[in-house]
């Protein structure tokens, strides 16, 4: 019977420890999806998205490993002039006269002395690195801009949705007034119909401008490497835009002009290069150690054999023809023309794509203020709407105001102000687009509050 009791008390603090520390586990599942879904909601900062894209981008992981795959040709056409060393060893057995020489090591060395060539494969290293660092520099540029303005297009698309909200219950509100007004008979059943079309339109924006928000999560979830659903823009982090040479001349230097210019300045020293390689010296170093195997009957067939063997001298190579280099020479020329004429282009493309953006900046700067204008008309026009419902209009010959105007002056006003937010984005667009031209937009990002 003790025995019994015994087990049982032991069962039950089993049973009471197991459920503490099942408990235990609920408690931190719970605090995880807490946590979880505290960062699914968390506002995300521009200066954040930005930092993150910089991190998970592709094309700036290969442009990274271009640069490193740069400076190991620099280092290897440097390297030419230092001496190898090679340890080696043809221990093997012979029977008669040794053919070759089996030793039980050799070491051997050898450098590049001097070469016509050389000089210039240096410079076109140097170009090619230095290439490789201004794409580098213009992957981060781009991908900094596309990230910002996705990221402000999702801010303003929020921002618009929520004005979107507000004019579904003024259009609820009108389609309640406009069927009130068709039962009492003093309006016809057209002005319900155009009011149910202006709330079925609005529903119909509001689609999709919900499928674009949703979009966008997605493109920046892709850049990011963070989860869709923990996008929801912070507008205080946006950095305003500055005025950047609107009406002025500038100055196109952007990183991907100088990577293309670079390019081409690397293929014209490699053409160079190439192109001395015939019917000029080239000088270099060897030497060698050799230690000899006596089982090898070399002490039988050779009167002075020795065991250490040892030589140092200069190599002299004079290339009198050489079809295969003269031929490589005539690509390296073609490859460096051609370079010539895409850096050229480049250029040329930069520079009508920065001209056209600093004239559409007045255009679009004009639209923005008068979409401003428009919504200021359509705030003033509302309050004094309001007014007049409160209060009347003072005069008997004015027209009488009604429920229904004021809707529809909210409709109206709603709308300016969505016109606003397109035509400021219209504006913040071009504007960055000129500033990733002209290589200052990551200054501006790096301006974002962090948070």
């Amino acid at each position: 019977m003790a025995l019994k009791k015994t087990n049982r008390i032991e069962a039950c603090h089993e049973v009471t420890a197991v459920l503490k520390r099942l408990r235990c586990g609920w408690i931190a599942l719970s605090t995880l999806a807490l946590l979880s879904s505290f960062r699914a909601t968390a506002q995300v900062s521009l200066y954040t998205a930005v930092d993150m894209a910089l991190r998970n981008s592709s094309s700036v992981h290969m442009a990274e490993a271009d640069v490193r795959h740069a400076i190991g040709a620099l280092t290897e056409t440097k390297d030419a002039y230092l001496p190898n060393f090679i340890v080696g060893s043809s221990l093997g057995y012979s029977y008669g006269f040794p053919l070759g020489q089996p030793s039980v090591y050799d070491v051997s060395s050898q450098s590049l002395f001097y070469s016509f060539s050389q000089p210039d494969y240096i410079r076109a290293a140097r170009s090619g690195l230095q290439a490789a660092r201004l794409t580098l520099e213009d992957s981060r540029q781009q991908v900094i801009l596309d990230t910002s303005l996705n990221y402000i297009q999702l801010d303003k698309t929020q921002r618009m949705l929520a004005a979107l909200e507000q004019e579904k219950q003024y259009a609820a509100k009108l389609v309640s007034i406009e069927g009130d007004r068709v039962a009492a008979g003093v309006e016809s059943q057209i002005e319900l119909t155009k009011a149910k079309i202006t709330a079925a339109q609005i529903d119909l924006k509001a689609i999709h401008l919900q499928n674009d928000a949703d979009l966008l999560c997605q493109r920046l979830a892709h850049l990011t490497g963070l989860p869709a659903a923990s996008f929801i823009t912070d507008s205080k982090s946006i950095p305003p835009t500055p005025d950047v040479l609107a009406g002025k001349e500038a100055s196109y230097t952007s990183s991907g002009v100088q990577a293309a210019e670079a390019s081409a300045k690397s293929k014209l020293y490699v053409s160079f290069g190439d192109d001395r390689q015939s019917y000029r010296p080239q000088f270099g170093l060897a030497a060698t150690y050799s230690r000899f195997a006596k089982f090898n009957n070399y002490d039988q067939y050779y009167s002075h054999f020795q065991h250490n063997n040892f030589g140092i001298g200069v190599q002299i190579q004079f290339p009198i023809f050489d079809a295969s280099r003269k031929a490589k020479a005539v690509q390296s020329a073609a490859d460096a023309s051609r370079a010539a004429a895409q850096a050229t282009q480049t250029r040329n493309l930069a520079n009508e794509q920065t001209f056209q953006l600093q004239k559409s900046m007045t255009e679009l700067s004009a639209q923005k203020r008068l979409a401003q204008l428009q919504a200021e008309l359509a705030q003033e026009q509302l309050s004094i709407i309001a007014t007049q419902l409160t209060n009347g209009s003072g005069s008997p010959n004015a027209p009488v105001i009604t429920p229904k105007d004021e809707q529809q002056a909210h409709l109206q006003e709603r709308q300016r102000y969505e016109d606003v937010i397109d035509a400021d984005f219209a504006v913040t667009r071009a504007t960055l687009s000129l500033m990733r031209s002209l290589g200052t937009i990551e200054d501006w990002a790096k301006s974002a509050p962090q948070n």
